[in-house]
């Protein structure tokens, strides 16, 4: 009996735990915070982009037209030197089964000797398909032209494309393939973790706000250990002693903090029509007026055809055109001091804007001075 009450306790317990989290999940005044590793990031500890060019065998025919690609011809003829296969001079070759690509990866920061990496292998030929083919070794260089690692593998296309009797069909794309784990790295990359006895962390985004939170959580745990240095930076004093280093920079990232709002800004696609503002998008007290213009074109035909009883005459087809035109009645709808995203969006959606015509609007109200926010577009 002890352990049947107990157990509907910790049950009720955990309902009430449960309901208390899905309820805070939509409550406006209870914002989670962020980590200061999803904040800001080590300066020196950073991404390096590799690029190489190499060829694809092993294709059922959707290679290169090599009448139309020279450079994959004397790719081929180069490597087959190198193999020890010389070819006689002025030698024609139609292959179908070769493709030229360019072989691109990111080696991460501490990468060593030895370690895998994957690659995206790109045509950069008239190949219509990469699926099925292999990657040749490939150098990978970086911007200084130093080779970091070698690449070669069996290359994975996630389209898939038939075609026959002049019909064809073709899901997602097929030029572009992966190589999960392609790349070795040959040459490490030096990374210093800090400068002498202080450590940065940069902000992925400028906001002073966010700079003196961070200051102030990681001083909260470590006295007088951080100072700002601009509104994207903070320098931290940290051990000098590597493995102590590590430890108290793990510590510093995974503090909580809650980073200041975004600055007001609306982007405008306009080439898509898309519209996006944040929550910080407010108005001044402003009218819109809204009207629309409709010009209507109907053409039918009307066949003229004569009597029953006439001895002379043949039937007539002419076009009969009718132009109609609808003017709407303007609408003008005040849109209140401070309103929010939610109010913005539902007042220009009253007055029967579409995302076409909110471009159109919300220039105009940048225009006017009424748009509390920057308007980028794209």
């Amino acid at each position: 009996m002890l352990q049947q009450l107990t157990f509907k306790i910790m049950k009720k317990r955990n309902v009430i735990i449960f309901s208390f989290l899905v309820l805070s999940l939509f409550l406006p005044g209870i914002s989670l915070a962020d980590r200061i590793k999803d904040l800001a990031s080590i300066q020196g500890v950073r991404n390096n982009q590799l690029i190489g060019y190499g060829l694809v065998v092993g294709l059922d025919g959707s290679g290169d037209m090599t009448t139309q690609t020279p450079f994959t011809v004397q790719s081929i003829i180069n490597m087959l030197g190198q193999l020890g296969v010389n070819l006689p001079p002025g030698i024609n070759l139609q292959l179908r089964n070769v493709a030229a690509v360019m072989v691109t990866a990111t080696l991460p920061a501490f990468a060593k000797p030895g370690h895998h990496i994957d690659i995206t292998v790109s045509s950069m030929g008239n190949a219509k398909s990469l699926r099925g083919g292999t990657l040749l070794l490939t150098p990978l260089k970086g911007a200084d032209n130093q080779v970091y690692a070698m690449a070669q593998g069996n290359i994975l296309v996630g389209g898939i494309g038939a075609a026959a009797g002049g019909s064809s069909v073709q899901v997602n794309h097929l030029n572009v393939g992966r190589i999960t784990g392609g790349g070795i790295v040959e040459r490490e990359i030096p990374t210093t973790v800090g400068q002498g006895e202080f450590i940065n962390l940069e902000l992925n985004s400028t906001d002073f706000t966010t700079v003196n939170r961070i200051v102030g959580a990681i001083n909260g745990l470590y006295p007088a250990a951080a100072s700002a240095v601009d509104g994207r930076m903070v320098q931290v004093k940290a051990p000098a002693d590597n493995s102590q280093r590590i430890m108290f920079i793990s510590q510093i990232e995974s503090l909580d903090i809650a980073p200041a709002k975004a600055s007001a800004k609306v982007i405008v696609n306009s080439r898509t029509g898309s519209v996006v503002m944040n929550q910080a998008v407010t108005l001044e007290s402003s009218a819109v007026a809204h009207g629309n213009l409709s010009i209507i074109i109907n053409t039918e035909p009307v066949i003229s055809q004569p009597g029953p009883l006439a001895q002379r005459g043949e039937t007539v087809v002419t076009q009969r055109s009718q132009v109609e035109i609808r003017t709407d009645e303007g609408n003008l709808m005040l849109l209140p001091n401070g309103a929010d995203l939610g109010e913005v969006v539902k007042a220009l959606t009253a007055i029967g804007a579409t995302t076409q015509d909110l471009l159109s609007i919300l220039q105009a109200l940048k225009a006017a001075g009424s748009l509390r926010a920057d308007l980028e577009i794209i």
